[in-house]
């Protein structure tokens, strides 16, 4: 039995007069020690599918799905009560923004220790101890002394390695990484790769990586998930996406990586943005920004389908041989943005 059964998550919050589908039917599993990169662009779904898991989608969000499980527990059916048992004991995430996350009333000791006694039966000053070992463990200098430091005072890469500590602190079965590299330096921003990929391998969990960045996924994450517009548009092996990718959009994201470019030229950009609550299409959600769309991409929706030991979401996957000639037999037409 896999570690984490996702199958057709929707999330909608409503809006005016409509409904925001930030998750659209959403499909995953995931293994124990397994570590899966979820990628797109901001708007993409990304962070709020996570969160439904977690149970941090507060009213008036909606959250339905066929299947919902973790560690077997059904977190659609569950009480309140026994999802605190599971959430920061089993299952933890990093958030984007630690200096929003900690609370800057309380020192980090104080917040360290919080955590531990609520899901481990530490004393208070086995709960101290262990939160002094842990600060350690995330490369944090004299760490008995930063125990009584508050978040502010404490760079971001020391926040963000407080975080780790915390959602380490009990040794959780799934980690989710939530661009745990966002606003730091890129050396700080090595650094905290380094750990995260250290700790998943030293204490075998399975993780979560939550990611603008396709480098990072390429060094980290063993199998990719390319999410747009609240949907899943491929899903493959690592090395088999960077090497033959089978949907547009990844095609595109990958192609306006820097690396990709070539001196003197502009890079490469995906023209418009992430549909939103009012201009979603009636088909295919990239449709409008695509090259190769199609009047029939423009009416008809496709369906999350397996291909070529993965799954994409495309009516003309890159790979199919008979790609070309569908497209044009189905009257292509320019993307509106690009008109």
């Amino acid at each position: 039995m896999p570690l984490l059964e996702i199958e057709d998550l929707h999330v909608d919050f409503p809006t005016q007069g409509s409904v925001m589908h930030a998750v659209d039917g959403v499909s995953l599993t995931l293994e124990q020690g397994e570590v899966l990169g979820i990628v797109g662009e901001s708007g993409s779904g990304k962070s709020v599918t996570m969160m439904a898991l977690m149970g941090l989608i507060a009213y008036p969000g909606r959250v339905r799905a066929k299947k919902l499980r973790f560690l077997g527990n059904d977190l659609l059916g569950i009480s309140d009560k026994e999802r605190r048992r599971l959430v920061g004991k089993d299952m933890a995430m990093i958030f984007q923004e630690p200096t929003t996350s900690l609370n800057p009333c309380f020192t980090i000791g104080w917040q360290l220790t919080e955590a531990l006694r609520q899901h481990s039966p530490l004393d208070k000053r086995s709960a101290h101890r262990h939160a002094i070992e842990l600060l350690e463990q995330v490369g944090i200098p004299a760490a008995a002394q930063r125990m009584n430091d508050y978040p502010h005072q404490l760079s971001g890469g020391m926040n963000q390695r407080v975080m780790i500590a915390m959602a380490i602190s009990c040794n959780p079965r799934l980690l989710i990484a939530d661009e745990p590299t966002t606003a730091l330096d890129v050396t700080i921003q090595a650094q905290i790769l380094d750990l995260l990929r250290n700790l998943q391998k030293e204490r075998g969990m399975a993780l979560v990586l939550i990611t603008h960045n396709m480098g990072v996924v390429s060094e980290m994450a063993q199998r990719v998930a390319v999410m747009y517009a609240g949907q899943v548009m491929e899903q493959q092996r690592v090395e088999n996406l960077f090497a033959q990718p089978q949907h547009p959009y990844t095609e595109a994201l990958l192609a306006a990586l820097p690396e990709q470019g070539e001196a003197g030229h502009r890079l490469a950009t995906i023209p418009g943005v992430v549909p939103g609550v009012f201009d979603r299409p009636k088909g295919c959600l990239f449709a409008p920004r695509c090259a190769y769309a199609t009047a029939h991409s423009q009416d008809v929706r496709p369906e999350l389908r397996d291909w070529q030991g993965g799954q994409v979401r495309c009516h003309y996957p890159l790979g199919d041989p008979s790609r070309v000639q569908r497209i044009e037999k189905d009257q292509p037409v320019r993307p509106e943005v690009a008109a």
